[in-house]
């Protein structure tokens, strides 16, 4: 993956956090996480959360469910979901090209987990049902 995709997809991830006006710990921790995960450094988080870039397109099917199965995980780590969250979350599945059925189904499945966070082979499940 380049450079400008990872940051890319850490600008989503940060805009995301932004969504509800307050970035928390939980929301930072995750954020640096999944960056050093993908070989970005704090420095460069850090300067993106001053100035996001602008998304990429996400051309494989299976990139597109990981990085909104982060998008999803990020808007529950805080255990406080905002519906701004929810909005932005929803637009940035839609620009990857997620049908909105498989969205609405996602956002209503999270609440059958204490934690929120629907366990890989749902989520899977639940996009298999939508493009196959």
């Amino acid at each position: 993956m380049q450079y400008d995709d990872k940051d890319a997809l850490i600008s989503d991830l940060i805009i995301l956090a932004k969504a509800d006006e307050k970035i928390t710990s939980q929301e930072y921790d995750l954020i640096f996480r999944l960056a050093k995960r993908m070989g970005v450094t704090k420095e460069k988080v850090k300067m993106l959360l001053q100035d996001p870039v602008a998304s990429k397109p996400i051309f494989s099917e299976l990139e597109r469910i990981t990085h909104f199965h982060k998008l999803l995980s990020l808007m529950n780590v805080d255990g406080e979901v905002h519906e701004k969250e929810i909005i932005v979350l929803r637009n940035f599945g839609l620009k990857m090209g997620i049908r909105p059925g498989a969205i609405d189904q996602i956002l209503i499945k999270m609440n059958d987990y204490e934690d929120k966070i629907i366990p890989t082979q749902e989520l899977l499940h639940i996009f298999q049902a939508h493009y196959n």
